[in-house]
């Protein structure tokens, strides 16, 4: 096995990540907010031309669900296997990736749970509300994964600042 600073090469730290998802803690997220959440996400989408899909849930609601031309049904799997991910561990999906990788070893090998069902790339976001914990969860997949990553990180800046509380 590589050692971990080769496996990491190009990653964030997994105490990064913990850092971003706490500095993206939501006042507040209603289905009307997680709707906001995915239509910033397919507007950008559409206006830089990306090939993803969207999937915004709210508790166990699917709220929000895009598709743009470029994407497929390999990009769903992905989806739903980072959406797993997510719920299991409370955490980003990049998170899950990082901190075995950082650790020296692999999600799979430690966990058990194995691509599709799981899918501990980037681009599955918890959507954390500030004192209530995870209510939902944003979700892309169609670009290398810390591209998607960081295009949910970027919706919820935007909507921290359109959203002060």
């Amino acid at each position: 096995m590589n050692a971990p600073e080769d496996l990491m090469h190009g990653f964030p730290t997994p105490e990064a990540v913990l850092e971003q998802e706490a500095r993206l803690e939501l006042p507040s997220c209603s289905i009307d907010d997680a709707l906001w959440i995915g239509e910033w996400l397919l507007h950008r989408a559409v206006e830089r031309s990306l090939p993803i899909a969207i999937e915004v849930w709210h508790g166990d609601r699917l709220v929000y669900r895009a598709a743009r031309h470029g994407s497929d049904a390999h990009n769903d799997l992905y989806i739903a296997g980072k959406r797993r991910v997510v719920h299991h561990f409370r955490h980003s999906s990049l998170h899950e990736r990082v901190r075995h990788l950082a650790a020296g070893t692999t999600f799979e090998a430690v966990t058990m749970l194995a691509f599709p069902e799981y899918a501990p790339h980037g681009g599955g976001v918890p959507l954390v509300v500030r004192g209530t914990g995870m209510v939902g969860v944003a979700l892309v997949s169609g670009l290398p994964q810390l591209d998607d990553h960081a295009l949910i990180v970027e919706a919820l800046e935007a909507f921290l600042a359109a959203h002060p509380g």
